[in-house]
Parts: C-alpha cells; sequence; structure tokens
C-alpha cells in the first residue's frame, strides 16, 4: 500500500511514512522500487524484531538526552548527568531487551486478533 494510505490509517503526514521507510530499506528491513507505491518485507515476518525497527528509525543519539550545558558551579548541575545516565542507561536497556523478544509477526497475530475482538463488539 502506499505512503499516503498507511499514513492516513495511523493519523501522521504521508512524508513522515516515506522517511521511516527510507530508514528501514537503509537497514535492509524492506525493499522498495523507485515510482512503486509501497514497500515488501525484506525477511520473514518471525525475523523482524520491534528492537531491529527501532535500530533502523532511531534519530540518533541517546534514547533520553541530557541538558549538555548544566551549572558546573551547583551541587545538583554538576552532579546531575552522571547520576541520570545511570539510571537512563538502564532503562533504555530493559527497553530493547523487550523490543528484542517481539516480533513484527507477534504484532500482525495481536493486530488481527484485537480487529477481530472489535468487529465481534461492533455486532
Amino acid at each position: 500500500m502506499s505512503s499516503e494510505v498507511l499514513a492516513g490509517s495511523v493519523g501522521v503526514n504521508p512524508v513522515i511514512v516515506r522517511t521511516l521507510m527510507g530508514k528501514m530499506r537503509q537497514a535492509g528491513l524492506v525493499k522498495t522500487k523507485r515510482g512503486v507505491p509501497g514497500a515488501t518485507l525484506a525477511r520473514p515476518l518471525q525475523k523482524i524484531t520491534l528492537l531491529d525497527i527501532f535500530d533502523a528509525v532511531e534519530l540518533g543519539g541517546e534514547l533520553f538526552s541530557i541538558h549538555d550545558q548544566p551549572n558546573p558551579r551547583c551541587a545538583v548541575g554538576a552532579n546531575i548527568q552522571a547520576t541520570l545516565e545511570r539510571f537512563f542507561d538502564s532503562a533504555e536497556t530493559a527497553l530493547k531487551r523487550s523490543l528484542s523478544k517481539v516480533t513484527v509477526a507477534d504484532v500482525a497475530q495481536d493486530l488481527a486478533r484485537q480487529a477481530k475482538a472489535g468487529k465481534a463488539n461492533a455486532d
């Protein structure tokens, strides 16, 4: 399906979808053809984890950013970065560990289950 259709489904601008698809293409997760709408997966659903996607589309840098110019003469400012980095590193490790356990197949199965339940509730 086209980036316009995907964008309409999730409620974002198609440029965002195209940008993310480009990053996923560069990471080897999808295959696209210039001038042809849509993309195909480069690997089976079961072989792509949410961590693969996260790593592909991450905006760069650290997940949690810390102000890089705190006041060094302040006891809090002089120490806040080292303190927060330890906690943020732990949180990022936990997030990535969790994402590595979920495949696109898992997401597709859950989505299908929820859609089916929603349709049953609508009847």
